[in-house]
């Protein structure tokens, strides 16, 4: 049997599902007394938006959208906080479906990342990820980010960033 996996750009088409799909990767991290939730996750499901400012890429599992991944190479998102830095990237909301994990589609999507911001010029890859992502923690770390620490956003959960020089030989990303 072939690869049935599909890294690929976004489909105007495919927006919904996208989002949906993106939608139900976050949803085990919300709980009821955490604020900002509902509006983050009305965020994610807006990926029509975020594909007008930035590269969403897109994986298919036997044809069947089961996650994604924002990429900003020129410019940030709507309601994100600083500009990109010259020669940085900046990673957003990863997200495999759960039915859909276990078959290395996150890696496959940040290496494709990792990819498109080298050749598009860029030094450095930057991304921040919530505490209780560990899964996401320890793919970040085999491909060679280094903690940068965590950040409080106004109103919003505890972060942890990450960073990845994209000029060094970091074997896992090459």
């Amino acid at each position: 049997m072939g690869d049935e996996i599909e890294i690929r750009p976004l489909l105007a088409s495919e927006y919904t599902a996208v989002g949906e799909a993106t939608m139900r990767a976050y949803r085990e991290y919300w709980t009821p007394d955490l604020p900002g939730w509902e509006p983050y996750l009305a965020r994610i499901a807006d990926v029509e938006s975020r594909a007008q400012h930035a590269v969403v890429l897109v994986a298919t599992d036997r044809g069947v959208v089961a996650g994604s991944v924002t990429l900003e190479l020129t410019s940030r998102i709507p309601g994100s906080s600083d500009p990109l830095a010259p020669g940085e990237s900046h990673i957003r909301m990863l997200g495999v479906s759960p039915e859909h994990r276990g078959r290395g589609i996150a890696r496959r999507l940040m290496l494709a990342c990792i990819d498109m911001a080298r050749r598009n010029g860029k030094h450095v890859m930057t991304l921040d990820t919530g505490q209780e992502m560990t899964a996401a923690q320890q793919l970040y770390t085999a491909l060679g980010f280094q903690p940068t620490g965590p950040q409080q956003r106004p109103g919003g959960p505890l972060l942890l960033g990450y960073k990845l020089d994209l000029d060094s030989e970091s074997p896992a990303t090459r």
